[in-house]
């Protein structure tokens, strides 16, 4: 019943702030981030998570950061709605997303203005590349949420993670904020329609601090996250049982 309420509300929300952004895009207008539809993800996502019946908690927010601060949010996935939830509380942000989503109408063209950093999965070089151009707009203060996973799993178990977002963190020498995200998974887990009201607990972790690492680093940085979060699902009784490193980008 949800879904009936929550999908039409989507393409509303989408229709009535993707349109405003993408005609002053074509006029070249830059959009703030601290303007109305600057805001819009917010918006957006504050308006699904209502109508679907989601609340959201926010545990150890003092390390969110404060807007001045750029961070690369690196969480679990299981769930869209871990995107919404994020899209709530995070100040100054964009999310690493695949591409395909950026040649949906009016949502793609919005999202790459004022929300997306789109990726190509499938091009390692190309994959990396956008990452280390993303790393220019951390270092001009915007910070990024991204989850490493690459796509959603169908259970809270953690797999594997891509280098790429350890990379991105790297090269822009910005804080990394493990993200533990619970409780999507029974809203709306992978290949479901339907939507259940429920919670969505974002947990933030101590952040991890990057300056004076080199790419070298990389490994060792995705394992002290990925482990990390490991620990803290196992606080929630989902033992460890995959690996860290995945080879793709």
């Amino acid at each position: 019943m949800r879904a009936l309420i929550a999908y039409p509300t989507m393409a509303l929300m989408t229709i009535v702030l993707g349109v405003p952004i993408v005609l002053l895009s074509y006029l070249g207008v830059r959009i703030r981030p601290d303007s109305f539809l600057g805001r819009a993800p917010r918006v957006w996502s504050r308006a699904v998570l209502w109508v679907s019946g989601v609340k959201v908690v926010v545990r150890n927010a003092e390390h969110i950061g404060s807007p001045n601060e750029a961070r690369v949010y690196v969480s679990n996935h299981v769930s869209w709605f871990e995107i919404f939830a994020l899209a709530c509380v995070l100040p100054h942000y964009r999310f690493v997303a695949k591409k395909e989503l950026a040649s949906l109408p009016i949502f793609g063209r919005a999202a790459k203005e004022v929300a997306g950093i789109f990726i190509d999965r499938k091009n390692r070089k190309a994959a990396f590349d956008t990452y280390l151009q993303a790393a220019e707009q951390i270092r001009g203060g915007i910070s990024v949420a991204v989850f490493p996973e690459g796509t959603r799993g169908r259970s809270y178990a953690l797999r594997p993670f891509k280098k790429g977002p350890f990379v991105l963190a790297i090269a822009a020498q910005a804080p990394v904020v493990p993200v533990l995200s619970w409780g999507t998974r029974e809203v709306q887990g992978k290949g479901q329609i339907a939507i259940n009201a429920g919670t969505c607990e974002l947990t933030f972790l101590e952040p991890i601090p990057t300056v004076g690492l080199t790419y070298d680093d990389r490994d060792a940085l995705l394992r002290t996250v990925w482990d990390r979060l490991a620990a803290a699902l196992a606080e929630k009784g989902v033992p460890a049982t995959g690996r860290a490193v995945e080879t793709a980008a």
